[in-house]
């Protein structure tokens, strides 16, 4: 499965990181690791995207397959599943929105309020490719925040995602006038990476039913 165009800037070069692949977890359902930013979630399209979370998981553990994404650019925590079964399990919970997951972000400026919804469908902006926008006429996208600190000059944010759409926080911190810092695509703050990590992640064991929760501080 190649990696989606909308995670792909053009003109931009492919540089993943070195990094050794960071596993949190491992048994023989479930395997949970913290994806690096700038690390291709699945594969590409050609060669030169060959490199990403799911072949290095794949290369550490024979059968692993991915389950959920994380945009390129965006570090953090991802479950993999480690047969057919746990991998199914897995994938109902994302579908049926039983999973718990929370992201770190540092945004530009101080929204006026210290918690609140953004509740703007999206779409794919084939004018402007590969970003998404707000539109009417796409898909519910429902994203909750709270201002965890407020400095000097951007706030540091807890996003947690209700819906899965591409892009989502990235889009939705834009409509809401403070885009997230380092982001090539909805905003113009400057910063050494997109400063979005995946820091939070729950969900059932596939296999015990189990609950699992993890938490990675994010490295900004």
């Amino acid at each position: 499965m190649a990696e989606p165009e909308s995670d792909l800037v053009p003109g931009a070069a492919y540089r993943p990181p070195e990094e050794p692949l960071r596993v949190l977890h491992a048994d023989r359902h479930v395997l949970v690791v913290v994806k690096p930013a700038g690390l291709l979630s699945v594969p590409g399209r050609g060669p030169h995207l060959a490199d990403s979370l799911a072949t290095r998981a794949a290369a550490l553990f024979p059968g692993a397959r991915i389950v959920h994404r994380l945009d390129r650019d965006t570090s953090g925590l991802l479950v993999l599943g480690l047969t057919v079964k746990a991998h199914r399990a897995l994938s109902i919970q994302f579908q049926e929105r039983r999973v718990g997951k929370a992201y770190a972000a540092l945004v530009a400026g101080h929204p006026a309020r210290d918690r609140g919804r953004v509740d703007l469908p999206l779409a794919y902006d084939e004018a402007n490719k590969p970003r998404q926008r707000v539109d009417p006429a796409g898909r519910p996208a429902l994203t909750e925040w709270q201002v965890i600190a407020r400095l000097d000059g951007h706030a540091r944010m807890r996003l947690v995602p209700v819906t899965g759409r591409s892009h989502q926080l990235r889009v939705h911190m834009l409509a809401l006038g403070h885009p997230i810092l380092g982001d090539p695509l909805y905003g113009d703050a400057p910063a050494p990476r997109l400063m979005l990590h995946a820091e939070e992640l729950a969900f059932a064991h596939p296999a015990h039913g189990r609950a699992m929760r993890f938490r990675d501080p994010a490295p900004f």
